[in-house]
């Protein structure tokens, strides 16, 4: 099969109709091939250093409004979780990348097509070339269809804690939990909750942060903490 035609077999894959296709073609190649090749054009790494951008931006916008409650540290774990090298590289064997990635001999030969770390970098490479060539919805566009799939798994080990302590406390039918605001400061663009989370009229967490919500979370995270979970 021609390169051509590999390119339109990826862009069917990828869901986006290249303006530009040396874009493309630029995101499948390899440094090796390009040192072997010194008229195949620019290899991948560019490509890379902006589409790890682009990623970063869109799984940030896409989890802060998927996850109104959560607290910033969990935003910043799940987000690591779903872009670290084994989920871009799992997000690469859905589209069977590797089939596309132009390789040097010598790197073609030890499965670097299959290698993780080469599949992740043609990945975010892909990425910028369809934010290059379409803007930033084309790319986000194609981004979420992986995420969107992914993320109930990795949200496991990331659940509201308002909800887990709520399941909990909800196991003992006399037990009572209410957050209460022992503090507000800070101007009003800028304002700082101080909250408690009572276990009847136990306070067992305590938590501070920019929203009510916020606050809670961190609370409701001391006191399972607290509870050994």
């Amino acid at each position: 099969m021609n390169m051509s035609k590999n390119l339109s077999l990826l862009e069917n894959k990828i869901g986006h109709k290249f303006k530009n296709k040396s874009l493309l073609r630029q995101a499948v190649t390899h440094r090796s091939y390009a040192n072997e090749n010194r008229h195949s054009g620019p290899f991948n790494e560019r490509l890379e250093f902006l589409g790890d951008a682009v990623l970063s931006l869109i799984s940030a916008d896409f989890l802060y409004n998927k996850f109104p409650s959560m607290a910033e540290g969990d935003l910043t774990k799940l987000r690591s979780s779903l872009v670290c090298t084994a989920s871009l590289s799992e997000y690469a064997r859905q589209l069977s990348l590797g089939d596309f990635l132009m390789l040097g001999k010598g790197e073609l030969a030890t499965g670097g097509n299959e290698r993780d770390s080469n599949l992740e970098n043609a990945f975010e490479a892909v990425i910028a070339a369809v934010y290059l060539d379409g803007g930033l919805e084309e790319a986000r566009k194609f981004v979420l269809r992986f995420l969107d799939n992914s993320v109930e798994t990795h949200h496991i080990n990331f659940k509201d804690y308002k909800t887990k302590l709520q399941e909990i406390v909800q196991e003992s039918h006399e037990e009572t939990l209410n957050y209460v605001v022992t503090n507000v400061s800070g101007p009003d663009h800028d304002k700082r909750y101080e909250i408690e989370v009572h276990l009847n009229s136990n306070v067992i967490g305590k938590g501070t942060g920019r929203s009510k919500k916020q606050a809670e979370q961190e609370a409701a995270k001391q006191a399972l903490q607290l509870m050994g979970l």
